[in-house]
């Protein structure tokens, strides 16, 4: 049996989904998760709208609550930069849970599926950091810095930095696991 089609995002609903994100204040969640909720029951299967849920909940500081939807907005088919988001939120709840295995396997999949996302690589240090690859989480962010920080100041260190990462990151690799 196949996955169901998702829900397309329309222009309209795009809309929808930046205004009440606009309008949230990070400290008093509950009227962007009540606004979001209600959007949800209008397009239940929608993902980003499953997507924008979650995240509410997990700025609110309902990140047990924040997980079942961004497992849910995942299953229904979430893409392109959503899924990125997604992912590196979904991973760094599952962290903050201390369920650091699944975290590193969700930002892993991150990392992988976009490499080039320099939020990405920095909660996948974090969660390295977490789950004790203090060398992968200092390397991860070495690396960050000389591919994202391109002043002279850096630049003129940039093999440094690429070669200490590299060390450090072999040094993990090294290391046996548990």
């Amino acid at each position: 049996m196949t996955e169901p089609t998702p829900e397309p995002l329309t222009p309209e609903l795009e809309a929808t989904i930046a205004e009440i994100f606009g309008r949230r204040d990070r400290e008093h969640m509950q009227p962007t998760i009540d606004e979001f909720l209600a959007l949800l029951a209008e397009h239940p299967r929608q993902p980003e709208v499953l997507y924008e849920v979650g995240g509410s909940y997990d700025t609110a500081g309902e990140e047990q609550t924040a997980l079942g939807y961004y497992e849910a907005a995942m299953a229904a088919g979430l893409s392109g930069d959503p899924l990125r988001r997604c992912l590196l939120q979904y991973g760094s709840t599952l962290r903050l849970l201390g369920r650091l295995e699944e975290s590193l396997a969700a930002l892993d999949r991150a990392r992988a599926e976009y490499p080039d996302s320099a939020s990405v690589r920095a909660f996948h240090a974090l969660g390295l950091h977490a789950a004790g690859r203090s060398d992968a989480a200092v390397g991860e962010l070495l690396a960050l810095v000389a591919d994202g920080m391109r002043i002279p100041d850096v630049l003129r260190y940039e093999a440094a930095l690429r070669g200490n990462a590299a060390y450090l990151m072999q040094l993990d690799a090294e290391q046996p696991i548990d």
